[in-house]
């Protein structure tokens, strides 16, 4: 009897599997050959629907559901990581003005705005004094011998290997320490290995708050008559 019952059970399993399109030989041979000792009226009385439905092979249960949870898990993620990259762009990024004349605001050896009129107040006639210029570089602010500003800033990086070039007052050059190389007061090359002038930049007067900034230089290079090699 306990036979019986085991025979029967396998050939209804194995039924319902071939059915839903999951079907192996045992299943066919089953299917073929009644189990010994089944008569065939004990077969019939014995019918099993088997509720199994197949499916598609293009078609996952569920998909819509893994593809909105997908969409969810990746907004989740994106977001804070957007919100620390924009800390790093600003920093990268050098920072403008914010005022009408749209340029870089000049910074002294502190970090701090520079004003013109307060400026001009302690650095007298053939003053150059180094500050924070386009992207962050040394750059000389120039008084003239009216004691006005010059309106081009000088950009202390050599040309050579990239030194900072000082000023000599008593000899009226930038002298570069490194490699001797020289410039005029202007900035102009007059002696190598240094190939080329020092660069320029505009400097202005922002007309709301009187703060100096800088401005890029892409004009012809006054003192070369040649376009500009840093632009």
């Amino acid at each position: 009897m306990a036979s019986t019952t085991l025979s029967t059970a396998a050939t209804t399993s194995q039924l319902c599997s071939g059915k839903n399109g999951m079907s192996s030989p045992t299943s066919r041979a089953l299917l073929a050959k009644p189990a010994k000792g089944l008569g065939y009226g004990r077969e019939r009385s014995m019918r099993v629907s088997c509720m199994g439905t197949s499916i598609p092979a293009d078609r996952v249960p569920d998909m819509e559901k893994r593809k909105l949870m997908n969409l969810l898990l990746l907004g989740a993620i994106s977001l804070p990581s957007a919100g620390m990259l924009v800390p790093y762009t600003y920093f990268f990024v050098p920072p403008g003005s914010g005022g009408g004349s749209g340029g870089t605001p000049a910074k002294d050896a502190l970090g701090n705005d520079i004003y013109a009129t307060e400026w001009l107040k302690t650095h007298g006639p053939g003053d150059r004094t180094l500050t924070q210029g386009l992207k962050g570089d040394p750059t000389y602010l120039v008084v003239e011998n009216d004691k006005t500003l010059a309106p081009y800033g000088i950009n202390a990086v050599c040309t050579h290997l990239g030194c900072v070039v000082p000023w000599n007052a008593a000899e009226k050059k930038f002298i570069c320490p490194c490699h001797g190389s020289q410039y005029n007061n202007q900035g102009r090359v007059v002696r190598g290995p240094a190939p080329l002038s020092l660069a320029l930049a505009h400097v202005d007067i922002d007309v709301d708050n009187g703060r100096v900034v800088f401005i890029p230089w892409v004009e012809t290079d006054f003192r070369t008559g040649e376009a500009p090699w840093w632009s």
